[in-house]
């Protein structure tokens, strides 16, 4: 189980990682999230792989609004506290999201969302079996 929530928090680490890369990321710190990217530009990437309408743009944005702020206020009220916990609140939290995604979504747009989600995961197992590899 402790394995799992490390590996669902660093997931959430190399999205968000690999995000800021493809240069749309915000400062640390920023409404976005830590390393994560800001609302309209989390939505504009979507926009390009899933052709979302103005009304799920919408929708989107707020959701990313609502969830960039929860996880700077788990953020700081986590400093210094149990981070067990606080990675358990997190994914529970990035459930919810994908969850309220799903809701705004049509078919054919869950399942390109699906698999944009599994290949970040696929990239992210990789990128931890390397680091694995080169700490042996």
């Amino acid at each position: 189980m402790k394995k799992l929530m490390m590996i669902c928090g660093l997931l959430l680490g190399v999205i968000g990682f690999a995000q800021a890369q493809q240069g749309e990321g915000r400062p640390s710190g920023g409404p976005g999230g830590r390393m994560g990217m800001n609302p309209e530009a989390r939505v504009k990437q979507l926009d390009e792989k899933l052709k979302l309408s103005d009304d799920q743009k919408t929708k989107l944005t707020a959701i990313f609004t609502e969830q960039g702020e929860a996880q700077k206020k788990l953020r700081e009220e986590g400093q210094g506290g149990d981070r067990q916990a606080m990675m358990e609140k997190m994914q529970k939290m990035r459930t919810d999201v994908e969850t309220k995604i799903n809701a705004v979504l049509n078919d054919e747009q869950k399942k390109t969302y699906k698999a944009m989600l599994d290949e970040q995961k696929a990239e992210m197992e990789k990128r931890m079996k390397e680091r694995q590899g080169g700490n042996n």
